[in-house]
């Protein structure tokens, strides 16, 4: 059997594990979560190098893809130091392929619910899949960049802003202890409700489920979720709110969806290569899988 195993900065409590068919190929997918300890996640990696197909890195980014400019997070080097043999990867790959793909399903399929052409996406400099698909496609965008990166309390309202900042902070934000600009460990459970206006004004609410729970508000009657990664409490926290459709970018498996960076180092097991996959390789083995974004009605 296969195996590919996420090693994330994030809670223990949303650790996970199932055995899929990919491929022709029998893959035990595994998130181990160390609660926001780097040291621990960097050493976990160590013992398991060699030892497994793949690894993904859950919790953290080993850097962003703005269009088709790379910043490094310098400060996540660190935790894959001690990884030598097996392949790893951080989901940016996927990212730009199941994410651009979320759109048009939505479109498809919700048009008729949809009645103003609004989204709301937490960080688009991290999500660029999203980013270019909604501004294509005509929709009015808040970017949250600021917002959700680094406290500031300035919407940005188009691709360009996005670019542009990423091209101004990046170099100084990708050296900044990951944990200043993402919540690790524990802290992914806190809430703390901001931007309500732009919460309330939008029709998508798009990006990382941990940076959506981190600011919502108590309601969110009617609101589509555009995300990534849930568990079945974040399903249930979002039908409590009112949210009307939970639309996940990846799989859903055993009632919940992993994250980007666990399905690529997946699909890296079970084909074999031993290596990371081009981007044309990704897109074929999408194809060929029937990967596509889901769609759960919760109210």
């Amino acid at each position: 059997m296969k195996r590919a195993v996420s090693i994330s900065l994030g809670s223990s409590k949303r650790n996970k594990a199932v055995e899929i068919d990919l491929l022709g190929e029998r893959v035990s997918i595994e998130r181990i979560g160390t609660d926001g300890d780097m040291e621990a996640a960097a050493l976990k990696y160590k013992e398991l190098d060699g030892q497994v197909d793949a690894f993904g890195v859950g919790g953290a980014d080993l850097g962003l893809l703005v269009d088709d400019k790379w910043y490094p997070l310098h400060s996540v080097k660190p935790m894959v130091r001690y990884v030598l043999k097996t392949p790893i990867v951080d989901g940016t790959g996927l990212k730009s392929t199941l994410e651009a793909r979320a759109l048009p399903k939505i479109e498809k399929e919700l048009g008729g619910y949809i009645k103003e052409k609004r989204a709301f996406i937490t960080l688009g400099a991290d999500r660029w899949g999203f980013t270019r698909t909604f501004s294509e496609a005509g929709w009015e965008c808040v970017f949250g960049d600021l917002m959700f990166g680094l406290g500031i309390p300035i919407a940005l309202h188009s691709t360009r802003s996005v670019k542009r900042m990423a091209a101004l902070l990046m170099p100084i934000a990708g050296r900044l202890p990951f944990e200043w600009i993402y919540p690790t460990g524990e802290k992914q459970e806190k809430r703390d409700p901001k931007f309500t206006d732009y919460y309330n004004w939008a029709t998508c609410i798009v990006g990382d489920c941990h940076y959506i729970k981190r600011h919502m508000p108590e309601r969110l009657e009617g609101k589509i979720i555009v995300t990534n990664t849930t568990t079945p409490e974040d399903v249930e926290l979002f039908r409590a709110a009112g949210v009307k459709y939970l639309v996940t970018a990846t799989p859903v498996l055993e009632g919940r969806s992993f994250g980007t960076n666990m399905m690529e180092a997946a699909l890296i097991a079970a084909s074999g290569k031993g290596r990371k996959l081009t981007h044309q390789e990704l897109e074929e083995l999408i194809d060929l899988l029937k990967f596509e974004p889901q769609i759960q009605e919760l109210s």
